[in-house]
């Protein structure tokens, strides 16, 4: 198996490969669970670390709901313990399928394989407005520490967890804080802990707050705005666009995958193993999702791994150790 794809879905099918006696190679492109060292540093997941748990192996947290450090060092502590076999900072450019075999090409090697997962989640892939200014420096759709904003003016556009997290701490930290939101309120997603705090600090005026707004242009010292026809500018040191994330299609396409027009562009996958449309092609976690990114997490995907190898093994009829 060639597991493309080194955070914890990536990680979890590894360990099934492994304690079925599968020969694998797990290959990541960045670093070790690399979407999660990207995540905000003060970070502090909804599910508890229970519900994180896999490969057989405790996440012990100070508290119910682990940090992002916790996490770090959760995953950290499972590769290592378990010797998975994995190269990290190694991107797949390349998988191609000829008579019953991938050649998987990386920037780095050339690998040839029996069957090949997909877990690279969405996360390198941010969903851009397609707007003039969008590729200035002080743009980001990313967002890491607060530090940087102390007492500018920041746009955060976006309602979601992502969006109130970081509208929350910029202002905490000293930014000046403004929120440019598409819809008519405050995502109602969002974590139980996290939305009134954001819905109180807009009504009391802490943050200012632009709902059914959408952002025309990003300009070096001002954005523009326009609602209901109205266009009008504010003033602007930095932009955190934090509008969402969705799966590489280039990549899977190329790889013959099959993508659903469903109005989610659902890759092409069997529910119940795992398979795409290509022979021994698994997809595995969040990816499966195609732009309805918040129905799959970590702790409701835990069982891809076993899926994707019982469905291998019982194909090929492999005996295992």
């Amino acid at each position: 198996m060639i597991i493309v794809g080194g955070g914890p879905t990536g990680i979890l099918c590894g360990w099934e490969c492994q304690q079925a006696g599968l020969s694998y190679l797990i290959l990541e492109r960045g670093a070790l669970v690399h979407s999660l060292y990207n995540f905000p540093d003060q970070m502090t997941f909804f599910s508890t670390s229970s519900k994180l748990e896999i490969a057989e192996t405790p996440f012990l947290s100070h508290h119910a709901r682990p940090t992002r450090d916790e996490a770090l060092e959760y995953y950290r502590r499972l590769v290592l313990d378990n010797s998975l076999n994995m190269k990290t900072f190694e991107g797949v450019n390349q998988v191609n399928q000829n008579d019953g075999y991938f050649d998987v090409k990386t920037d780095k090697a050339h690998y040839t394989s029996h069957a090949v997962i997909i877990a690279t989640g969405y996360y390198s892939q941010p969903n851009r407005m397609n707007i003039p200014g969008e590729s200035l420096p002080k743009v980001s759709h990313y967002y890491k520490n607060p530090h940087d904003y102390i007492s500018k003016e920041t746009l955060v556009i976006g309602a979601a967890n992502s969006a109130c997290d970081a509208a929350l701490e910029c202002w905490q930290k000293g930014a000046k804080v403004t929120m440019a939101v598409r819809g008519e309120e405050i995502n109602p997603r969002v974590k139980y802990w996290i939305r009134p705090n954001i819905v109180n600090r807009i009504k009391e005026g802490s943050i200012k707050a632009h709902f059914k707004t959408h952002v025309k242009e990003i300009r070096e010292s001002e954005v523009l705005l326009e609602k209901d026809g109205k266009e009008w500018s504010i003033s602007n040191d930095f932009v955190i666009a934090l509008t969402g994330y969705h799966p590489d299609y280039d990549f899977l396409r190329s790889c013959g995958v099959d993508i659903e027009d469903d109005g989610d562009s659902t890759p092409v996958c069997d529910e119940d193993h795992l398979e795409t449309n290509v022979p021994n092609l698994y997809l595995a976690g969040v990816i499966q999702c195609g732009m309805k990114t918040h129905r799959l997490f970590i702790e409701n995907t835990r069982d891809h791994g076993r899926k994707i190898v019982d469905h291998y093994i019982k194909k090929h009829s492999i005996a295992t150790q």
